[in-house]
Parts: structure tokens; sequence; C-alpha cells
């Protein structure tokens, strides 16, 4: 049994079926990955070829994974206390269960200190995505947040799945389209940021979450962000 959960988590077959009717087929190809404009891990841009594989149409939902979670009795990372021994020196009142969450400043930044916008904050996780006085009610159809890598891969594991490599997921999330900084249009529109200059930029002011299904598809009938898991 690994860290992060209470209870076996088992493949049940039922689990897949039931996932299939909402997954795509994505016919394999070859295409550019990476970028030699944004960060460095993410150059040279090379042709990379993948075969053909299922991914969820939309990203997974807090309904979704209430499901799993009610199922198996697991436990995130962000609701487990740091254990000491990782983290040699840190303040005991720091350690305490909690993630980052997204809080737009007010003015322009310094895009090399995401400090500016994100903040630790004691008792965030998915079923309190801003803190310990949020909740997600009313929030069943929007994308589960504050997850780690185990944690998805506890999920698709239970859901009878598996998660996408990096190379499947930009070719799905590319939907088709190759060459391209942005894939939705020719330009980026004002999701995140804006205003961007000279390494600083001017973040909305107004965050708030959208259902899994809200943001318009992509050519292979994909919603942004619904990398979810292939089988």
């Amino acid at each position: 049994m690994s860290r992060g959960q209470t209870k076996p988590i088992s493949t049940v077959a039922d689990n897949r079926a039931a996932r299939l009717a909402d997954m795509v087929w994505i016919l394999g190809g070859t295409f550019r990955m990476g970028s030699d404009q944004h960060y460095p891990e993410e150059a040279p841009v090379h042709r990379v070829t993948v075969d053909g594989f299922w991914i969820d149409r939309t990203p997974v939902t807090n309904r979704q994974f209430r499901k799993f979670v009610n199922a198996t009795g697991y436990v995130t990372c962000a609701e487990m206390p740091p254990d000491p021994k990782d983290y040699p020196g840190a303040l005991p009142h720091m350690l305490k269960a909690g993630s980052l969450v997204f809080v737009p400043p007010k003015h322009s930044v310094d895009l090399h200190n995401w400090s500016e916008w994100w903040t630790f904050k004691f008792g965030a996780n998915w079923r309190r995505p801003y803190g310990p006085r949020g909740s997600i009610s009313g929030l069943d159809d929007h994308p589960v947040v504050h997850v780690a890598y185990r944690d998805a891969e506890a999920y698709a594991q239970w859901a009878g799945a598996e998660l996408p490599t990096e190379a499947e997921w930009e070719f799905a999330a590319r939907g088709g389209i190759d060459r391209r900084r942005v894939c939705v249009g020719q330009r980026a529109g004002p999701t995140a940021v804006i205003g961007q200059t000279r390494g600083r930029a001017n973040f909305l002011t107004r965050i708030s979450s959208r259902t899994a299904t809200s943001v318009p598809r992509r050519s292979w009938r994909l919603h942004p962000t619904a990398m979810g898991s292939t089988t």
C-alpha cells in the first residue's frame, strides 16, 4: 500500500467499460513537440511519433474524483501533513497539510518569481480548493484540483486506465494543429495572463472555476486540459 491511500485500490473492469463511453480515440501521428520560445526544458522542438490511444473527453471532475475517494478511502497528498524526515530544518509550524493556491495580484509582477501569484495555504485540497473556508459545493462538474501525480495515478488505476505520456498529452492537446504556439486560434486569449511585457505580466484580477465542458471543444472533440487517462 503506497503513501496516500488507506484502502487497496482494485482495477474494476466495469469502471473501464463505463469510461470508454466518455473517451475519444486519438489516431496516432507525428508532430513537433516542445517549444524554443518558453521554458528551457521544453527545447529544442523535436519530432515525436505516438501510436493511437484513448483519452478522456473532459478533465476529471470533482464528482468523478469523489466517487473514487468514496470507493477506496484514498487520501490525497495535499490532505496529509508533510513528513519532517522529508524536510530537514523545516519550521515545525509549516509542517501542515496544504497546497498552493493561485492568487491573482493587483499589480504587474515579475514572471521569474512565481511566489508573487502562488500562495501556500494550509487546508487547501481537492475538497477545499481555495483554503479551509472554501468548498466544492455546487462544483460537481468542475475539474478536480490540488491533485498530485501519485493521486492521479491512483485514480487512473482505479478507473481501469493509465495516465497519458507527456507526448500523448501534447499531441492530443494540439487537436491536430502543429507548428503553432497557441492551438486555439492564432492568438492567446485573456485566459490567465495579459499585458505581458519584458518579463512582466498583469494577471486578470478575477478568477473563477469553469465546468469541465464549458470551454469550447477542439478538432478532436476534446475540451482543453481534458487529458485524463488512456487505456
